[in-house]
């Protein structure tokens, strides 16, 4: 339900988010070196995260459903005394300060200062006096209190994720007084149920909140990982981020480790030879991903696998390729190739023939890869015919980054080698201006063309797994021998978290 799942929302759960841990789980004797994917989230961003949580607590109380409250108590000259406190429900509250602190090798603590909040309900309440008098009555009632809540949060590990114990809770109340029936002035029935429902409510209240947030510590943790599974996935593609390793939990940032073993149906993936060290990321960014060029070249081959690395070209985009400039050259070639067919009846179709070679170098992200392009026309009335074929092996250094929401894949040099050269128009293959021309289109037009086709295709995967959500600032994507990383600053909309999860619960 969702008054349940709300009522279940806090500040330990979102700084769970980047978090992974383990403690019950077995890891190899040298974890980092089947380390495939990091995640580093500094204090700035736990700090940004905490000040958010304080709207998410705001709704979770203001939502939530209490359960009635009864008690007995035998009074003197009255008799036995019972009482039920029903219809419990948050009036108001106000947060006045929220704050976190990692504690080094240790646990997450949370502090939530002066959370005042005002309680209404039904009290209904009867007696049997000593000498048989009988009265049953119900009013209406405020509890206004004032509370702080202190958590601190072990991190443990369950089959291969994180499971958060959140049961060292403590709530601390400053105040607790009973207003009946709007009266502000104690009476005697105030003096009366004062003292003993204020001890059960405040029992009541510590249990039902402290449980709540240690069920919510596995719910969030749960989450997490489903979510960073979804994105890492894509339909039958998909990156194992199940823990490597024990998380850091230092004063200034968390840290997690992650195997990012690709698994794609029948294909098998084993990684054992990272260089991952966490001396490689530094403190000066809100968020830090940290990954080994072994998972892109898992990803590149389990693409290759599934047939996506294929490209078909028509019409306009055609005719921009192979008029890439106005000269003869480039106009007998083209006559020769197509044969007088128009680019409306022609096809070129570009795929890769063997799995590509992904290289991280400082100077960008080196793709190598055998390509196979073939252009075909279609004459009216007659069977396709296919004009030209080639193979031929590509090695291009391309540099990222990330843009006003978008992936900027940027070609920088490449080389271009024939490996297989068959056209209609010269058959014996002795016309060098053909191959030459070709050989200046590919590297000038259609290598930027792939790029161009990749950089939205890849944007909107991400977009559609939720990325446009967030305020990205200023974001660096750092390729180094090996290894990538990418760092940022981020932010997103007020209620993002919140509804996020109220989808979830």
């Amino acid at each position: 339900m969702l008054w349940a799942g709300r009522m279940r929302l806090g500040t330990f759960g979102i700084l769970l988010m980047l978090v992974h841990a383990s403690a019950a789980c077995e890891f190899e004797p040298f974890p980092y070196s089947v380390t495939g994917i990091v995640c580093r989230m500094t204090k700035p961003a736990a700090l940004l995260l905490n000040q958010e949580t304080a709207r998410v607590i705001q709704a979770a109380f203001r939502n939530a459903k209490f359960p009635n409250i009864t008690g007995e108590r035998s009074m003197r000259l009255l008799g036995k005394v019972a009482y039920g406190l029903t219809n419990i429900q948050v009036n108001d509250l106000s947060i006045e300060q929220s704050e976190v602190e990692l504690k080094e090798n240790d646990a997450i603590y949370i502090a939530i200062k002066n959370v005042t909040a005002f309680f209404k309900g039904t009290l209904t309440y009867g007696y049997a006096g000593a000498w048989f008098l009988q009265l049953f009555h119900s009013v209406d009632f405020e509890i206004e209190s004032s509370i702080d809540l202190q958590i601190n949060i072990k991190l443990t590990c369950q089959k291969d994720q994180v499971a958060a114990d959140a049961s060292d809770c403590y709530l601390s109340f400053h105040k607790l007084t009973l207003h009946l029936q709007g009266e502000k002035e104690p009476g005697w029935l105030k003096q009366l149920f004062t003292d003993f429902i204020s001890f059960t409510l405040k029992f009541v209240l510590k249990s039902e909140v402290c449980n709540e947030i240690n069920f919510l510590a596995q719910v969030l943790a749960n989450f997490v990982h489903d979510l960073a599974a979804n994105f890492v996935q894509d339909e039958d593609i998909s990156v194992d981020i199940s823990l490597a390793s024990v998380p850091l939990i230092k004063a200034n940032y968390l840290e997690s480790h992650h195997k990012g073993l690709v698994l794609y149906k029948n294909y098998s993936d084993v990684f054992s030879d990272s260089v991952f060290s966490p001396l490689l990321l530094t403190e000066s960014r809100m968020l830090y991903f940290w990954l080994s060029e072994h998972i892109l070249n898992s990803l590149a081959s389990a693409a290759f696998l599934d047939k996506r690395l294929t490209l078909t070209i028509k019409g306009e985009k055609l005719q921009a390729l192979f008029e890439m400039e106005d000269t003869e050259v480039q106009r007998k070639a083209v006559q020769m190739i197509f044969q007088g067919a128009s680019y409306n009846d022609s096809m070129a179709k570009v795929w890769s023939l063997a799995q590509p070679q992904i290289s991280l170098q400082p100077e960008g992200t080196v793709v190598k890869s055998l390509v196979a392009v073939e252009v075909s026309i279609f004459p009216l009335g007659e069977e396709p015919l296919v004009v030209l074929y080639m193979e031929k092996e590509i090695m291009v250094t391309i540099q990222a980054a990330y843009a006003e929401k978008k992936l900027i894949l940027h070609p920088l040099d490449s080389r271009i080698e024939f490996k297989v050269f068959k056209c209609t128009a010269d058959p014996s293959g002795n016309d060098p201006s053909i191959r030459n021309f070709l050989q200046t289109m590919i590297s000038v037009m259609g290598i930027p063309e792939v790029i161009s086709r990749i950089e939205p295709a890849l944007t909107s995967l991400m977009n559609s797994k939720g990325l446009h959500l967030f305020e990205i600032r200023n974001p660096e994507i750092i390729t180094r021998k090996g290894y990538i990383i990418v760092q940022l600053d981020f932010s997103f909309s007020n209620h993002l978290l919140l509804d996020f999860l109220e989808k979830r619960l």
